[in-house]
């Protein structure tokens, strides 16, 4: 496999960080690789913040880690039933995100991506269901920013969590009205291993010939 797959197939939630600077021209190959992403239209519906002072820094984690205490509670709640070989596994997930939350204001750089949708070709928009062509135009930029993260030597996670106080986050980083805010992605040199091997489900499993429910193989 090439480095390309070899990326791919071990890029995982990185959530312990470093608070080690990160070069501007190591920041700077991680924008290029998301501006290089497919957009409806090619229009880069898309801009992110390259958070790096402490003041905003501070202000997104007195926003983010309540917002993760409460979902982590909830979470980990539902997951309580599980057998412990099983719990185990998601109480080392909360563990780290628990970190992530206690210490993002150490993240060197949190990337806060934006988009508006004003200048998307939302083609789902009049259906009767949620809405999500709209994502298309973003969240590739989102991944190719974590795959070059991966090339990088930087860990990264992409959390979502932020938008349930999206007018807080909005007010901190000056982000205009227009704008919605769509992934939170914090970025730094790992403090353990970083990425590695991922465990997901196969094509067997969720790739389908012709016919939905057909097996692909």
């Amino acid at each position: 496999m090439g480095d390309l797959y070899d990326a791919m197939s071990t890029q995982r939630a990185v959530r312990r960080l470093r608070p080690d600077p990160i070069p501007n021209d190591v920041i700077e190959r991680v924008l290029q690789a998301a501006c290089w992403a497919p957009t409806g239209g090619n229009t880069q519906p898309w801009r992110v913040v390259v958070v790096t002072d402490r003041a905003p820094k501070r202000a997104l984690k007195a926003i983010y880690e309540p917002e993760w205490q409460r979902y982590s509670a909830g979470f980990m709640k539902m997951m309580s039933a599980l057998p412990p070989e099983q719990l185990a596994k998601w109480e080392r997930v909360a563990a780290a995100g628990d970190y992530l939350a206690e210490h993002l204001d150490e993240a060197p750089a949190i990337l806060m991506f934006c988009a508006n949708p004003a200048m998307m070709a939302i083609t789902d928009a009049k259906l009767d269901r949620i809405s999500m062509v709209g994502g298309g135009s973003v969240y590739p930029a989102v991944q190719n920013a974590m795959l070059a993260c991966v090339e990088e030597g930087l860990g990264c996670t992409l959390t979502t969590l932020h938008c349930l106080r999206e007018d807080d986050v909005k007010a901190a980083l000056g982000i205009p009205d227009e704008w919605a805010t769509v992934a939170m992605v914090p970025i730094g040199y790992p403090v353990g291993g970083g990425h590695g091997p991922t465990s997901r489900q196969p094509p067997r499993q969720l790739a389908y010939r012709n016919t939905f429910g057909t097996a692909w193989m």
